[in-house]
């Protein structure tokens, strides 16, 4: 991921919070995972699901298409090969969206370099199944954008609430004017918040 000592630097800089917080876990840890379908594929089977089980259900997937996640290999499934894996009608459904859509160019890999974030996020979330949320997680942990504020992300919410001494969780309004100074360089802020209660993004749509 690039320039994550100039990001770090300037939110040392930005912010005495995140400073002390940043002393504490050192270097930014992100890698993003280029294989994108897959990426969105396992985001779509985790919803709603813990840790253990999310990936308990993507290993079955994985291995009922012989590890090669592709949008043919999916639109081919039938009903009970899904049924099979332990992936339930409404998520049949979804990657089936996500499969055609990809297959269909609506959703291009090779065009995410020139879009912006947020028109990104609006050509994900035509998906069924992807909501804003997967759309940024996608941004920050996939294409390894470092502006996203998933201000609707309650581990976040949770970690400004106890670094900043907040009194309840901040609403997106209070989010947007705290992180105003960690531009360009808001994914960055907000995986050092994560990091500083030991957590991990709450999943969402």
């Amino acid at each position: 991921m690039k320039n994550l000592i100039a990001a770090e630097n300037h939110l040392r800089r930005s912010d005495p919070v995140l400073a002390k917080i940043i002393a504490q876990h050192g270097a930014c840890m992100i890698k993003p995972d280029r294989r994108y379908f897959r990426s969105l594929v396992e985001a779509i089977l985790s919803q709603q699901l813990s840790i253990k089980a999310a990936a308990t259900i993507f290993s079955r997937f994985q291995n009922l298409l012989a590890g090669q996640i592709l949008p043919t290999a999916i639109l081919q499934l039938r009903d009970e090969q899904f049924r099979s894996v332990g992936v339930s009608r409404q998520k049949m459904t979804y990657l089936r969206d996500l499969a055609s859509k990809w297959q269909d160019d609506f959703i291009n890999p090779r065009r995410f370099a020139r879009m912006h974030d947020e028109d990104i996020i609006i050509t994900l979330t035509q998906v069924k199944g992807i909501g804003r949320w997967t759309a940024e997680m996608f941004l920050i942990f996939s294409l390894g954008r470092q502006d996203v504020l998933p201000v609707g992300d309650l581990g976040f919410r949770n970690a400004l609430k106890k670094a900043y001494g907040l009194r309840k969780l901040p609403e997106a309004k209070r989010i947007t004017a705290l992180a105003e100074k960690w531009k360009p360089y808001r994914a960055i802020a907000t995986w050092y918040l994560w990091a500083s209660l030991n957590n991990k993004p709450k999943s969402g749509a």
